[in-house]
């Protein structure tokens, strides 16, 4: 469907449920469209924590400023899309990868980093994301991490060297989201001193 076509069908104030009943499509699919007309511009944001997340869908595209920022870059590389919760755009400079992942791991939401999982198939410098981790004191969970996404999704493979240094990272936290933890990858848990607050079935999503 075209956005143009798009847009003008669900021209007004849209929620998900909305969106939903109004072409008949599943909550995926929903949010799949959401993200196609955010990025032509036709979708402004609001509310969302206790108060539901409303969709302004207007005809009129707004041209965007600046590069794609954190949950445009999750939303390209990963199968598990985003509802971005508001418009993230970086001026004079563009999200590396590994910029992308750090930020997804320091928000602590558990949607994003799961979709954030997929970035490690994307990768190109590892020394550049230990840094990253480093400054953000989150060596341990990208480790940890890393281990997880392997054992269910394609990864490129970790530098040698920089696999060893997250190993041996003591970073202050041992939650990846705060009180959360599962009773699945015990082991990956115990090798980078972090707790896994994904079980299978949440990683079984990747395959869907």
């Amino acid at each position: 469907m075209e956005s143009i076509e798009l847009a003008r069908r669900l021209e007004g104030l849209q929620t998900i449920k909305s969106v939903m009943k109004k072409l008949g499509i599943s909550r995926s699919t929903a949010i799949k469209y959401l993200h196609f007309l955010r990025k032509k511009g036709f979708v402004e944001t609001s509310g969302g924590g206790k108060q539901p997340r409303m969709y302004k869908i207007k005809l009129i595209s707004l041209v965007k400023t600046g590069n794609p920022g954190l949950y445009e870059t999750i939303n390209k590389y990963s199968r598990i899309k985003i509802v971005e919760p508001y418009e993230h755009r970086i001026i004079r400079q563009k999200v590396t990868v590994e910029g992308a992942l750090i930020r997804a791991i320091t928000t602590e939401k558990f949607r994003t980093i799961l979709a954030s999982l997929a970035l490690f198939n994307r990768i190109n410098n590892w020394s550049k994301l230990y840094t990253y981790a480093k400054d953000k004191d989150c060596r341990n969970k990208v480790g940890a991490l890393h281990e997880l996404a392997k054992q269910f999704i394609r990864v490129k493979k970790i530098d040698g060297r920089i696999r060893n240094k997250l190993l041996k990272a003591k970073d202050r936290s041992k939650y990846i989201i705060p009180k959360m933890k599962s009773d699945d990858f015990k082991d990956i848990e115990k090798k980078y001193n972090v707790f896994i607050p994904f079980n299978k079935a949440d990683l079984e999503r990747y395959k869907e």
